[in-house]
């Protein structure tokens, strides 16, 4: 949950590690203070972008009124912040499933609900950012391939491609082909080890990946997302059972580091 003094504190670190971006995931109770946020930000030097994991209780196949409530009322405070990105894992709760293979009708549902967020979005001039997340989160986006083909069945322009590199690890069979396919469509990616550690210490084909953004001239956001069970209640949110080998400041730098290099290599 997003709260005053943790979003304060994680704005004061992000800017004292380096970075210019924060991404912020948006609660679903929507109990976030735009304004406070925004001046918060600037004072730190800190640009933003939003995203938004659907819950349980608005996955799209079962609850599409809902869940489209829902992407509405987090690109009302996407653009309260006056950012012009939400991605996330806006297909589906994140670990719900049918017990079935996805469904013509579920595809059809999904479409009808990410054409009627993205015209509210363009209202506002906010492009919103599919994620793709592995088979045992979710049955109905679980590769950029699916994630393409329904935006082109959309059809619309501020409709993208959200990349996830632990995710594309297991799902993917390459870290070039993918961004190769999305060109434009891409916009967003988080930043993952394999292992969810220290980057360039994975499995990741780094080289891979940077060389498919280079091609493609790619201008969006690189956004690190790692995690240290040094950080309280992080081990029962993502499943760190094991011991972190780096405390989540010494983790964030580490990883900044790597990405620069890696972007400056393939300039």
């Amino acid at each position: 949950m997003w709260t005053p003094e943790a979003g304060l504190f994680a704005i004061q670190q992000a800017s004292a590690a380096g970075f210019d971006l924060l991404e912020i995931l948006l609660p679903p109770s929507m109990e976030f203070d735009a304004p406070i946020v925004k001046r918060q930000l600037k004072q730190h030097g800190l640009k933003a972008t939003c995203s938004l994991n659907l819950p349980k209780e608005a996955h799209i196949p079962f609850y599409p009124k809902k869940a489209t409530c829902l992407i509405k009322e987090a690109l009302d405070k996407a653009s309260e912040l006056e950012v012009d990105y939400l991605g996330g894992v806006l297909h589906s709760g994140i670990g719900v499933f049918s017990g079935k293979q996805r469904t013509r009708e579920e595809e059809n549902m999904l479409c009808e609900v990410w054409a009627e967020v993205a015209e509210y979005a363009g209202r506002s001039g906010i492009t919103i950012g599919i994620e793709p997340i592995y088979r045992y989160e979710s049955y109905m986006c679980t590769s950029a391939e699916e994630v393409l083909r329904f935006i082109k069945c959309v059809n619309a322009p501020n409709l993208s491609l959200h990349l996830d590199t632990f995710h594309m690890n297991i799902e993917e069979t390459s870290f070039y082909e993918p961004v190769i396919a999305a060109g434009s469509r891409l916009r967003h990616i988080h930043m993952t080890e394999s292992d969810r550690g220290m980057l360039g210490e994975g499995n990741v084909r780094w080289d891979d990946l940077f060389r498919g953004l280079q091609e493609i001239d790619f201008n969006g956001n690189l956004v690190l997302e790692n995690f240290s069970n040094s950080v309280p209640g992080m081990a029962e949110a993502v499943s760190l059972w094991r011991p972190s080998k780096y405390n989540a400041d010494a983790l964030a730098k580490g990883s900044l580091a790597f990405m620069r290099k890696m972007a400056r290599e393939y300039q």
